[in-house]
């Protein structure tokens, strides 16, 4: 496997979430925070997120990602990219949020993007399939964000239409005032479709497979992207799939109208998986659901290898403590042969040893205070095969 990526030499954090202040130097291979519920670890994983996307982790307002009682968070980072050193930051304050590229602000976010990705793993990622078609979607819309990372702009774009359109119905405005909307309604919405699918398309046959190993059933795993109310070939070109759009949102004005919301585009749509003929989420087991995500990360993880030559740092939030020994053992012992960057978080260093090795770095997380540890904690290690 290529083992070319992206690599985070040095952390910095002030009053991230309950961290104070935090400096880091992780390992080229393997970092783990571990410590009871509650200290920070996941905050310090998300430090990392934010710092690469610009987005929480978790769903939030930006304004929570800010330590109680103080007005300014920031998280900075220094990277080796391809023989090259990088510094980027971002500084956030109550409703502004600034980016920096080695110490000059950029309001360029293709620069900003342009070399760091990451692909992170939590316990909500686990749920996934079986929760509504707003929580694929936004795990589908991360991993189109990490390969074309000007998606986010697009989808920013179509946000905006959407709410401004949503705003009119719900106020009865004259429906003349529509048709702009509707036009820039129609063009976002046709490339985020075209890069959902597109990613999709490359996605789809290696989850598939890695689930296969992993799980071990009969029936294969199947992706799919459903267009909500809106039929079009899969072929379809960007220019047919937005009068496709246009079209729809004529038809469904009547019922919009009368609801008060756009009942038809990119934001209704579902990604859905199936085993064999049934659907995933109705007649796969929990182990089986798991698995299924499980093969989705690692899809993502060797798409973007394959699509951007470079391997993308991988964030993995006490995942391990909700597989089974076999998944787990299988997630351990693939990260430890990838050659990318991991961060790892855990209550219990014995399910992650395996992912680990001589050079792993070990941080304990208590109360917001993060300090190196012991290499490894062997006094908290009970046993390296549990």
């Amino acid at each position: 496997m290529n083992r070319r990526g992206v690599q985070l030499l040095s952390l910095v954090l002030s009053d991230f979430r309950n961290l104070e202040q935090v400096q880091l130097r992780p390992s080229a291979h393997t970092t783990v925070a571990f410590g009871h519920n509650g200290q920070g670890k996941t905050n310090l994983l998300e430090a990392v997120y934010f710092l690469a996307t610009l987005k929480p982790l978790r769903s939030s307002k930006l304004v929570e990602l800010i330590r109680f009682g103080v007005d300014q968070a920031q998280v900075l980072g220094r990277f080796a990219i391809e023989g090259t050193s990088r510094e980027i930051s971002v500084r956030l304050q109550p409703g502004l949020r600034q980016a920096f590229v080695d110490g000059k602000r950029t309001q360029n976010l293709d620069e900003y993007f342009g070399s760091v990705s990451v692909v992170s793993f939590t316990p909500d990622d686990l749920a996934v399939v079986k929760g509504g078609p707003d929580q694929r979607r936004r795990f589908l819309d991360r991993a189109v964000f990490n390969r074309y990372p000007v998606f986010l702009k697009e989808s920013r774009n179509y946000t905006i239409a959407l709410k401004s359109r949503n705003r009119l119905l719900r106020e009865g405005a004259d429906l003349s005032y529509l048709d702009v909307y509707d036009e820039a309604l129609a063009t976002s919405g046709a490339r985020i479709w075209c890069r959902r699918e597109k990613l999709l398309r490359e996605m789809a046959p290696r989850t598939e497979q890695a689930f296969g190993a992993i799980a071990r059933i009969s029936s294969p795993l199947r992706c799919s992207y459903v267009r909500t109310g809106l039929s079009g070939d899969e072929g379809s070109t960007e220019a047919e799939l937005a009068e496709a759009l246009k079209q729809g949102l004529r038809i469904r004005l009547p019922k919009d109208t009368e609801r008060g919301f756009t009942s038809i585009g990119p934001h209704t749509d579902d990604l859905e998986f199936s085993f064999g003929e049934y659907p995933a989420r109705s007649f796969g087991s929990q182990g089986q659901q798991r698995a299924l995500v499980l093969a989705w990360k690692i899809a993502e993880i060797e798409n973007l290898r394959d699509a951007n030559g470079l391997l993308p740092l991988l964030l993995l939030d006490d995942v391990s403590s909700e597989l089974d020994r076999a998944r787990n053992d299988y997630l351990m012992n693939y990260l430890a042969g990838t050659g990318a960057q991991v961060f790892l978080t855990t209550t219990d260093p014995a399910l992650v040893v395996r992912a680990t090795g001589p050079d792993t770095v070990w941080y304990e997380v208590e109360g917001g205070s993060v300090n190196l540890a012991p290499a490894p904690p062997q006094a908290l290690i009970s046993s390296p095969a549990k």
